[in-house]
């Protein structure tokens, strides 16, 4: 505890250096020594989560049963789909006026979806509109103009829904062709043209058809010829701005020109393609023509929901599902869920999309087809309760995405980890007596997973961070402890956050969590995958916050959940003992691998070892009879061979607790029984193991039972051998042991017999200049030794002129004053030089000065 010297002032004789003595005030050197080989914390991996073989939206390994999760697989058709519910928003069925028409008069009335023009302003405007009138029951008689290519059989089966007489939408149908193309003769930016007249019959009187627009008449300006010119298909289009008619003071007007434009969009532009996507002869070309319709409708500003066409759209689209192609799937699912579907239609999409993305071969289509945009957009808008199946199949296909690197990144360019926060207090918001309260818990899993996934890249780590997501994920945790599904999610991610450091600080600044892991533990006592990440969440919380480790010291029950779970997982792997043995001789390489109870009992010991770092917490757990009894245990069924990081970790949790020198101490009642399981290790081949022995042995050699049990076993001989290793940190363990068996002076005789005096001297000289802490141990152990001194030649051998060249010139200021180190590191270098070295290298010095004479020292014998 500090290796200070212990002087009586009223004696002459100085008493010799302990290396762990009496508790006294402790200087800033002390703590450090103390941090640096006394106390330390334990490190392990983060436990291992296998990738499913297979892309499901529950992994095998899930608790709930098929009966109670939604399927993965299923069978989707044309039928999954209604076209019912795809009609436009703006349809609006119209019902009989009891006495007359409504004219629109305000920009509010501009808003219904009935579109009633103004009557004209003065009587040129109404010469026009009587010359459209006249000019639409003339070309009743030509008769249709378009070819039987635009017009699909199958228009004409379809029922109207309007509620004019069929004659007048006869006459309607068979001139629209003609009024179409006369109206493409308009240039779209003159003034002048004549005023568009359109009769509005119904919503389906212009979707019953695909050539031409039903009640409306397209004059040409004045002076132009009559003679129709077809306009090239490939002509370039306005976006929707273009489309956009500047408002001249009437607003039916520009009504009327919106729906005009769209019309003739849509027959330049969209109609040839859908002639495209109904010969189904070639996959490549149906795929060709998604495209060209995707880029047709967002540049005529047709996606959406007010396009008036979309339901014949969305029925051309929805035959083409049955097709088996996921690039042909892939595309009409891009192109349905911009038509921003809900229902049925909705889920159908999203199925659509969860189908493509669970093939991890469709990865590469689906980066370079920006699918993830659309299903972003769909977890934004859409509402959580009514659309929450459609939402739990389009987050799986996002938790999909988020297993392709390139996909992750662009989730996190396109805002995903914000968006799934925001979504995770929704559903945090639902609560336990909500009918949706069990099925928000499937869509948590695939949320979780997707976060997780997200927390492997810094920006979305940081994003989490700011986010908020500590609190939002403990939450979650305590509303769905009974799902264990949705617990293993989020303590998977937890277990990754919280080895970052600014995370792991985040978590543990919040209190609710250190309850909230205890009852997950009690309650999942034997959900090994589930304990496990919570045992590692609470060592990563514990390993550098002392105010983690208090106050999770200080929840009810606490340390019996700890040992309550010790001894569960010990009786588990002590009863599978006998299989390890039986492969011990076979191979060794799997031994390397723990098993699961294994794996359990190394974090769990973990979490024991960071705990012991606080004085009184350790204090009290070194007075814990069973959780003592258990680490012996592991010391005395488990070889280092069978189970390398498990048998250290009890060694230097037992470590830990035998500096704590309380009187009630369980390490002081079983020291000779734990020296003895310190010998198995002691004598092992692996150095790790050694090491950590001998630092056992450095806290229990201050007790006179251990060092005669020492001497009695030989143990010295390995301890002096060690002073070859080359290694600081194991010549100042082994160092430290040395130094506490010198303090009895029947016992010094050792060092000279095994050569330790100049292996002590070797180590000084090597490590002086750079460890001034190990510096300072080897000199205390020589000045115990040298405490009968008579001369320094038959004390010290040849060694004794080494040491009056060497002390002198460590003892050197411009030693330490030279040093390489900067900042910090030097300032504490220059104090364990100053505070711990000098004095005791000072003395020594003086003590062979003054028992040398310059006689060649005569070897002993």
């Amino acid at each position: 505890r500090g290796m200070q010297a212990s002087k009586t002032e009223n004696t002459k004789k100085a008493e010799p250096f302990c290396w762990l003595s009496v508790a006294k005030h402790k200087t800033s050197s002390d703590i450090i020594n103390e941090a640096r080989n006394v106390l330390r914390t334990v490190g392990t991996q983060r436990p291992f989560t296998p990738t499913d073989g297979q892309r499901k939206l529950f992994g095998s390994g899930f608790s709930q049963g098929p009966q109670n999760r939604p399927p993965s697989v299923f069978s989707l058709h044309a039928s999954s789909f209604d076209l019912a519910e795809s009609r436009p928003v703006s349809g609006v069925r119209l019902r009989p006026l009891d006495h007359k028409p409504i004219v629109i008069t305000s920009a509010k009335d501009a808003g219904s979806s009935v579109f009633l023009p103004k009557p004209p302003a003065d009587a040129t405007e109404v010469r026009k509109v009587n010359s459209a009138r006249a000019c639409l029951f003339r070309t009743t008689s030509l008769g249709n103009l378009f070819s039987a290519k635009v017009i699909p059989p199958d228009q004409n089966k379809e029922k109207l829904d309007s509620e004019e007489p069929a004659v007048v939408m006869h006459n309607l149908d068979r001139s629209n062709n003609y009024l179409a193309e006369q109206r493409l003769h308009t240039p779209f930016n003159d003034e002048s043209r004549q005023l568009t007249c359109n009769e509005h019959i119904s919503r389906s009187g212009s979707e019953d058809f695909l050539g031409g627009t039903a009640g409306k008449c397209l004059f040409q300006p004045g002076g132009e010829s009559d003679q129709m010119k077809m306009p090239s298909t490939n002509s370039s289009w306005p976006r929707s701005s273009g489309w956009k008619r500047r408002v001249t003071g009437l607003e039916d007007e520009t009504r009327i020109n919106e729906w005009e434009d769209e019309e003739v969009f849509w027959h330049i532009k969209i109609v040839p393609i859908l002639h495209e996507l109904k010969k189904k002869d070639n996959i490549e070309n149906l795929c060709l023509a998604c495209t060209k319709l995707y880029q047709a409708l967002n540049e005529g500003n047709m996606l959406g929901k007010r396009f008036k066409r979309r339901r014949e759209l969305l029925k051309t689209l929805y035959k083409l599902v049955d097709i088996d192609s996921d690039p042909l799937c892939l595309k009409l699912a891009k192109i349905i869920l911009a038509m921003k579907v809900d229902g049925k239609n909705l889920l159908s999409a999203c199925k659509l999309a969860f189908k493509i993305c669970r093939n991890e071969k469709n990865d590469y289509i689906i980066q370079n087809d920006r699918l993830l945009g659309c299903l972003l957009e769909v977890l934004r808008n859409e509402d959580l309760q009514k659309n929450n199946e459609a939402l739990l199949y389009c987050m799986g296909a996002i938790k999909f995405m988020s297993g392709n690197a390139v996909l992750l990144n662009e989730m996190v360019n396109k805002g995903a980890v914000e968006m799934l926060l925001q979504l995770m207090k929704q559903i945090n918001n639902v609560k336990e007596n909500d009918t949706y309260f069990s099925n928000m818990g499937h869509l948590l899993v695939q949320l979780t997973a997707t976060l997780r996934n997200l927390a492997d890249l810094p920006p979305a780590r940081c994003q989490l961070l700011c986010g908020g997501a500590v609190s939002e994920l403990c939450v979650a945790l305590e509303q769905r402890s009974s799902d264990k599904d949705v617990c293993t999610y989020i303590v998977r991610m937890l277990s990754k956050l919280s080895s970052y450091n600014d995370f792991c600080a985040a978590l543990a600044d919040c209190s609710r969590c250190y309850v909230l892991f205890l009852a997950l533990l009690n309650k999942h006592q034997e959900q090994q995958d589930l304990v496990i990440r919570i045992i590692f969440i609470l060592g990563n919380l514990t390993a550098k916050n002392n105010q983690a480790r208090e106050q999770f010291f200080k929840e009810k029950e606490s340390i019996n959940t700890l040992t309550s779970l010790f001894q569960t997982y010990y009786e588990l792997d002590l009863n599978a003992q006998p299989s390890h043995h039986d492969r011990e001789g076979k191979d060794k390489n799997h031994l390397k691998h723990p098993s699961e109870a294994e794996d359990v009992l190394i974090k769990l010991i973990r979490v024991l070892a960071n705990l012991s770092i606080h004085p009184s917490v350790g204090a009290a757990l070194a007075a814990t009879h069973r959780v003592v009894e258990l680490l012996v245990a592991v010391l005395e069924y488990k070889s280092i061979d069978d189970c390398e990081e498990l048998v250290i970790n009890a060694a230097t949790t037992i470590n830990n607790l035998s500096y704590y020198q309380v009187e009630s101490s369980a390490v002081q009642d079983k020291k000779l029984h734990i020296a003895e399981m310190l010998l198995k290790l002691l004598m092992s081949d692996n150095m790790d193991g050694v090491v950590e022995a001998v630092r056992v042995f450095g806290n229990l050699s201050q007790y006179h039972e251990i060092c005669d049990f020492i001497m009695q076993k030989k143990i010295y001989k390995v301890l002096i051998a060690l002073l070859d290793s080359k290694n600081q940190d194991v010549c100042f363990s082994a160092c430290g042991v040395l130094l506490n068996l010198t303090v009895d002076k029947n016992k010094r005789a050792f060092l000279m017999e095994e050569g330790g005096i100049g292996k002590l001297v070797d180590c000084l000289q090597d490590f002086g200049p750079a460890d001034w802490q190990l510096a300072c141990l080897i000199c205390k152990t020589l000045w115990n030794y040298s405490e009968n001194i008579t001369s320094a030649a038959s004390c010290f051998g040849g060694d004794a002129d080494t040491l009056l060249v060497l002390l002198p010139s460590l003892l050197d200021e411009k030693v330490v004053l030279d040093c390489s180190l900067a900042g910090d590191v030097r300032d504490c270098h220059r104090l364990h030089w100053e505070r711990e070295f000098k004095p005791v290298a000072e003395k020594l010095l003086d003590r062979i000065q003054s028992h040398h004479s310059f006689l060649p020292a005569v070897p002993i014998t």
